[in-house]
């Protein structure tokens, strides 16, 4: 097993036993973001397969790509892709900024001031996206990014 983003650990995850009550279908995929501070991304949906990946970066957002019982298939931002229980992931949304510094800006256009910087790597609460811009809010510090450079929505998508 190989540990995720950087942070090693050896620490098994203890889950639940039972079934997670049942939810209504969404549609696929969907975001959602790691709710645990120490995850496990598995080969096969069930405690059963082995485990691929470790995980210990809560918001981290993940696109849900399939369905199956309690388990989620996801993707990372790098294209990998596994299972986890739906335990570990929560409906709030979260982005990550991908590929160099995000300006944070009083307003989602280009010409809005600059209040903060956000390195790749960087995880925010999403909210109030639309026309390619989101608010984020990393720790307190929120701004206007372009989607475009964010990890976990859609282009074009709009979050209320």
């Amino acid at each position: 097993m190989t540990t995720r983003f950087g942070i090693m650990a050896a620490i098994c995850v203890a889950m639940a036993s039972g079934s997670a009550p049942a939810q209504a279908p969404r549609p696929l995929p969907y975001w959602a973001s790691l709710t645990a501070g120490d995850a496990l991304m598995r080969n096969g949906p069930g405690r059963e397969y082995p485990a691929s990946w470790r995980y210990r970066r809560i918001g981290l957002p993940l696109k849900v790509v399939a369905v199956h019982d309690s388990w989620r298939k996801v993707r990372e931002p790098d294209g990998t892709e596994g299972w986890m229980a739906s335990v570990l992931l929560t409906d709030k949304r979260t982005a990550m900024v991908q590929g160099g510094i995000a300006a944070l800006r009083t307003a989602p256009a280009t010409g809005a001031a600059v209040q903060w910087r956000a390195e790749a790597g960087v995880i925010g609460r999403l909210s109030q996206c639309s026309a390619g811009w989101c608010r984020i809010d990393v720790g307190g510090k929120a701004g206007f990014v372009e989607a475009s450079q964010l990890w976990g929505v859609e282009m074009g998508e709009v979050v209320e």
